[in-house]
């Protein structure tokens, strides 16, 4: 077992990718904290996991919230004795460009995908540094590097998150904690089918998605989690301040604006 005597948290752990994460975790060995907002998918997810003899524990978190993310450290530390690995995976997204973007929703957006990330880490942090090595996992996406048409405030915030790794890794070496970001292309999970099913024509556009991919798939969560696997494992031991890119290929095909509206 690749993560024997770790303790993970994983935020946004409940759904979509970061449920992936927390299941391939668990089952590598880890003990992990499943933090999330969403109070009945996370007692779901604990329910679930822990009837598949899997070590979790689910703690409800607003990590843009810094007395929430206070207590997720607190509650971690006393539940699991440390904290090894830390996943930033929480994320929120509007589609809309600069100009139909309230200030509203550029700060919640913000709140939740970058600021959510330097609260759990400044907070993470500390614990970390009483251990031999430990890892923080920044959920990124190809969107830092190049994006597609309506996607202001995601883009940028995703793009903060992997200079903000790069930081980090130059800050955090000395204390022997990996800084490293994972960027998924587009990933099945059920916030896209929801994206394309706000679509006026959400066929062709997963037809569309389909063909622009090098590899004619999208990703699966599955494939996001063994990224974050490597980082968080001593598999990784030398790497720190670099952005896996998990598309496919994808963003090597992009040459031109894309639109999916």
């Amino acid at each position: 077992m690749r993560l024997k005597n770790k303790v993970a948290i994983v935020t946004g752990g409940s759904q979509g990718i970061g449920r992936g994460i927390v299941r391939l975790f668990a089952a590598e060995g880890a003990k992990v904290v499943i933090a999330d907002v969403n109070r009945e998918t996370g007692e779901q997810a604990e329910i679930e996991f822990t009837n598949e003899r899997l070590q979790v524990a689910f703690h409800k978190t607003d990590v843009g919230n810094e007395d929430d993310v206070k207590n997720l450290m607190k509650f971690t530390a006393d539940k699991f004795g440390s904290i090894d690995v830390l996943v930033n995976n929480a994320a929120v997204n509007y589609r809309k460009a600069v100009h139909e973007t309230t200030l509203e929703e550029w700060n919640s957006l913000m709140n939740v995908n970058l600021t959510g990330a330097f609260l759990c880490s400044k907070y993470a942090i500390p614990e970390m540094q009483k251990q031999d090595n430990a890892s923080i996992i920044n959920i990124a996406s190809w969107h830092a590097e190049t994006t597609i048409t309506r996607l202001a405030a995601y883009a940028s915030a995703k793009g903060g998150l992997t200079a903000l790794t790069r930081q980090m890794a130059l800050d955090y070496g000395k204390d022997q904690i990996r800084v490293n970001a994972v960027g998924p292309g587009t990933v099945d999970t059920p916030l896209l089918q929801k994206t394309f099913e706000s679509l006026e024509n959400p066929e062709e556009a997963m037809k569309h998605s389909l063909e622009f991919n090098p590899m004619g798939r999208i990703a699966t969560v599955d494939d996001i989690a063994k990224a974050c696997l490597f980082f968080a494992s001593d598999d990784s031991a030398f790497v720190s301040g670099q952005t896996m890119m998990v598309d496919g290929g994808q963003i090597n095909k992009v040459s031109r604006p894309i639109s999916f509206d």
